[in-house]
């Protein structure tokens, strides 16, 4: 069959990759046409199928509201390609993964012209524009979400779903480790669009500077995880000629998988983080025009406590979050020396780690989530 997905950032590629080894392993004949990035490209090739990658989610990632105005005439004319792409190779299913502002529109094109439409990774509508609940029952045929708590939310707004884990538990227990740093250090993740970079970055090397100011630190090393999506030219600006600031490529998992704690921006990597076992805090800070979005237009807080996965699935704070102006050099620093000096608060938020581990069910979410699809397509073809 031929299968057309849609993964608009680093997260979704990763995604996208794994459901790829899943559907070629179920679907010896499957053909592959997406728009995504390297891994999801890797991942077909090394399956063998016939595959085309029609454009790299680095050339369109946005966030916020401000981001999305700014560039909004860009995104019409990409939509526009993409349709007329889809049409033009009239694959068996669409399958959608996360990057809702783009994929919500293709999922309406695509109902309209009669095509399968799979949505992975779906709309956190859980957390805000609740009204998009409407549009994935009209124009989506099946969801494939990810998290526990979906489950009982999108039963009870009645959408056909199917949940079999959540993937990032095999992409955490199958990745060969190796360290990437001899010294003790404190791996950084500021985000992987440019926006959050420049938000980020400022605040950790405030962190850095001050905790290498303390005999305690004075030898230890911060580690910044570059994002698939960037370049030396989006960090460098920050880092600087500081010396006990390392910036790594490609590995961010090594980074996570050996430090004595993280500093993460909300997003995938905060549960990833949690899986891998690294002790953490996470750091949210967008525009203010999208904050005030979140804040008084979308009303976020009223649907959800927090905004990392990990604490979502648990519905506690298993490690702490700061948002906005919480996010600063000292709320940071504080929160990092507890980490690393206070025992029994390790301690805990690792007992919660395993507790976030058993709530994402067992391996081989990606296959078993592969199957499903080609189930439901089989079905429906012999239903035609």
């Amino acid at each position: 069959m031929r299968y057309y997905l849609i993964a608009g950032e680093a997260s979704g590629d990763l995604h996208g990759s794994n459901l790829i080894r899943g559907l070629a392993a179920e679907d010896p004949q499957a053909t592959f046409r997406f728009r995504g990035g390297d891994l999801m490209l890797e991942a077909a090739r090394e399956s063998g199928a016939a595959c085309t990658l029609v454009k790299h989610y680095r050339d369109g990632a946005v966030m916020g509201l401000s981001e999305v105005l700014s560039k909004g005439f860009k995104l019409l004319g990409d939509l526009k390609r993409c349709e007329e792409d889809i049409l033009e190779w009239k694959p068996d299913a669409v399958i959608l993964i996360d990057y809702p502002g783009f994929n919500m529109k293709v999922a309406r094109f695509c109902h309209e012209k009669g095509l399968k439409v799979f949505y992975y990774i779906v709309p956190k509508t859980w957390a805000s524009r609740e009204g998009r609940n409407r549009q994935l029952k009209e124009y989506v045929d099946r969801l494939f979400i990810v998290f526990p708590f979906e489950v009982p939310y999108f039963t009870s707004r009645g959408i056909p779903f199917t949940y079999e884990g959540n993937p990032l538990v095999d992409a955490v227990d199958t990745h060969q480790y190796s360290r990437p740093e001899t010294s003790k250090y404190i791996a950084m993740l500021a985000g992987s669009r440019k926006a959050e970079i420049s938000r980020m970055m400022p605040v950790l090397m405030q962190v850095a500077d001050r905790l290498s100011s303390l005999d305690k630190y004075h030898d230890w090393k911060f580690i910044v995880a570059g994002a698939p999506s960037r370049s030396e030219d989006d960090y460098r600006p920050y880092i600087g000629e500081r010396k006990n600031v390392r910036l790594i490529f490609g590995r961010t998992y090594d980074i996570l998988k050996y430090a004595e704690a993280a500093v993460i921006n909300s997003g995938t990597a905060s549960l990833e983080a949690a899986l891998i076992g690294t002790p953490q805090l996470v750091g949210w800070n967008t525009s203010a025009l999208t904050w005030f979005a979140a804040r008084h237009i979308l009303h976020v807080q009223d649907h959800i406590k927090y905004i990392s996965l990990g604490n979502l699935c648990l519905d506690r704070a298993v490690f702490k979050e700061f948002l906005q102006n919480d996010f600063n050099p000292d709320n940071v620093c504080t929160e990092l020396r507890r980490i690393l000096e206070d025992g029994q608060y390790r301690e805990k938020m690792e007992q919660g780690y395993t507790e976030i581990r058993e709530s994402l069910g067992g391996s081989g979410a990606s296959r078993k989530v592969a199957a499903a699809m080609i189930k439901e397509l089989n079905t429906a073809s012999r239903q035609r």
